[in-house]
């Protein structure tokens, strides 16, 4: 297949847009180019209402949203944001004078939004299963059902692609797996059943881990950096037990990128080991923490962060500049810092909602989790505990019948309500262990919620509808999809805008009402979340020569109090492509990507 780069430059854009580009050309100015554009965006947005009409209501909402993209674009306050004229290097391209520094991720970018202006998207593959016209009554009713018999048939095979923990075959290699890893650090299948012991033999540094787990070469060298830069990193034996032993066939790629980072990811690490609170704290957690270990962006709900650490480490996790290395010594805070916390808490009577998280809480023995969480409860005016941890897919063994009781004593129907909020990042993390963790929970009333983040490694086409089905079944309700942060050292994890919202109209959408119930976010540094399906969030700014998109994020407080929104950059959607390619997928099942803004 030629390469995708090679199909876009000056001419793929002066395919789809030449009269535009004739009539730019004439232009005297750049800012003579940006009105001209303006007004003939907004003309052929009108002709092609009528041209395009026949072709269905597909086509009419293309050239709707490059209409509005292109507008949006054009507006000067948007250059002044980007930092960019899209107006002008438009202006240079039709005169000649194209930057050289403009990248085939541009060109492409933009010959797609020409081509979707003048009703020439590519569309997707067509699906089997949309309705008829002409039928009426019962007859319309069961050439519908049939149809619709197919289409889901289509979902499922799309869905088979991703093996479960739960499938037989899985569950088989797991043991075998389980077996090795306790065996390689002496314990009995009695020590591997008691997340102490679990918590005691993480796996902190290369060597261990290379016991039990098959790494390639560019694992390894990723790893070995880590421990004498003190960069977090841990892997339980449980998790270690769910990785792999050919990971050529790559069932277990999602896995290993949660918790082995990219060569990338390291080199970022290190050079700012010194400034991680200036370097990594993305969502500016140090400009929202009103006293020590609270975070607060929202008026009605606090995080507290009473223990900073996990027993196994996120590679993207968000408070990587916090965490040292997995569980710790000192990682729970003093005595007199988190009574002063919960009194900050007690005297804002505002805060109905406390997350208990940070590293994470679940990893503290009972009596010191329990002691923490009946401070809370006995806040009058605090009336939900959600509970943040990822022991459920790290170390299940954690959620004792003992803890799960003493969680579900906290509530007291009507008056509190107590959660816990997980995250399970594909179906290939679930497991029975895991199953029965959260059945614990429930039996005690307790709701789990999931939330993910939409990273390249969990972004192939059907691939979280497949975990949002299998959570359901399990117990766990899907809460949030998260766009991953824009960190420089999570490069190789991000996913453009464009696929998410691709996602959750072409795939989230053909699921039933209770497997889709969770909401698309952006975390905007400081200000909180972005909900991605509601387009009057964001403003498209500018595409970068690079590609990237730029867009302004309206804060939840817009309408309500004066906010300055947040400028980001985007990942450049035929980059993300090209990866998705890496990962042996066809780049034309996504072709639709380019249409969502």
């Amino acid at each position: 297949m030629e390469p995708a780069t090679a199909r876009y430059g000056p001419e793929s854009l002066a395919e789809a847009a030449e009269p535009f580009l004739a009539l730019v050309r004439r232009c005297p100015t750049a800012k003579a180019a940006r009105h001209r554009l303006h007004e003939e965006v907004s003309r052929e947005q009108y002709y092609q209402h009528d041209a395009t009409l026949a072709a269905g209501t597909t086509a009419l909402r293309h050239v709707r949203d490059a209409a509005r993209a292109l507008r949006s674009m054009l507006n000067p306050q948007a250059e002044q944001a980007a930092g960019f004229s899209l107006a002008e290097a438009i202006w240079n391209i039709a005169s000649g004078r194209a930057d050289p520094s403009l990248s085939p991720a541009f060109y492409a970018d933009l010959t797609h939004l020409f081509r979707a202006l003048t009703g020439r998207a590519s569309l997707p593959p067509v699906v089997p299963g949309s309705p008829t016209a002409g039928l009426d009554g019962r007859e319309a009713a069961l050439e519908r059902s049939d149809r619709l018999d197919l289409l889901w048939q289509h979902v499922q095979a799309r869905m088979q692609r991703f093996p479960t923990g739960l499938d037989p075959e899985a569950t088989a290699r797991r043991a075998r797996r389980e077996e090795a890893v306790r065996k390689a650090l002496g314990g009995s299948p009695e020590d591997f059943q008691d997340w102490q012991w679990q918590a005691r033999h993480v796996l902190r540094d290369a060597s261990p881990l290379s016991q039990v787990v098959r790494l390639s070469r560019e694992e390894r060298e990723a790893i070995e950096p880590l421990a004498s830069h003190r960069i977090p990193f841990g892997v339980t034996p449980y998790y270690a037990s769910l990785i792999d032993d050919d990971p050529e066939v790559g069932r277990d790629r999602a896995l290993r990128a949660q918790v082995l980072p990219p060569q990338d990811y390291v080199r970022q690490m290190v050079a700012h080991r010194g400034q991680r609170q200036c370097a990594f704290d993305f969502m500016l957690e140090r400009n929202t923490s009103p006293t020590d270990l609270v975070t607060r962006r929202y008026p009605a709900i606090v995080i507290l962060k009473p223990f900073n650490t996990c027993p196994q480490i996120c590679v993207y996790c968000q408070r990587n500049w916090e965490i040292e290395e997995p569980m710790a010594d000192g990682a729970l805070a003093a005595t007199p810092v988190l009574d002063q916390a919960i009194g900050w808490i007690r005297d804002h009577p505002s805060v109905r909602e406390v997350l208990v998280t940070s590293g994470d809480p679940m990893a503290l023995p009972d009596e010191t989790l329990l002691g923490i969480l009946r401070q809370v409860a006995a806040i009058p005016h605090v009336d939900l505990i959600r509970i943040g941890t990822r022991t459920p897919v790290t170390m299940p063994m954690r959620i004792t019948s003992a803890l799960a009781e003493a969680l579900g004593g906290l509530r007291e129907p009507g008056r509190r309500e107590v959660c816990v909020v997980t995250h399970v990042q594909h179906p290939y993390e679930v497991t029975p262990r895991m199953v029965r963790a959260v059945d614990r929970l429930r039996r005690q009333g307790i709701s789990v919620y999931n939330q993910m983040v939409f990273t390249l490694f969990v972004s192939r086409r059907f691939e979280a509808t497949s975990l949002r089905m299998l959570l359901r079944r399990i117990g766990i309700e899907p809460y949030y999809t998260f766009l991953p942060k824009g960190k420089e050292e999570l490069a190789a994890y991000r996913v453009p805008i464009a696929r998410l919202m691709q996602e959750q109209a072409e795939e989230a959408r053909l699921l039933p009402g209770s497997r889709r119930t969770d909401e698309a976010v952006y975390n905007v540094p400081s200000l909180g979340k972005n909900y991605l399906r509601a387009t009057q969030h964001r403003d498209l700014l500018a595409i970068r020569p690079d590609g990237s998109r730029v867009y302004a994020f309206h804060p939840w407080e817009t309408g309500i109090a004066p906010t300055e929104p947040y400028v980001g950059r985007d990942v450049p959607l035929l980059e993300y492509l090209n990866r998705l390619e890496d990962l042996g997928e066809d780049p034309r099942d996504y072709e639709s990507l380019w249409y969502y803004y």
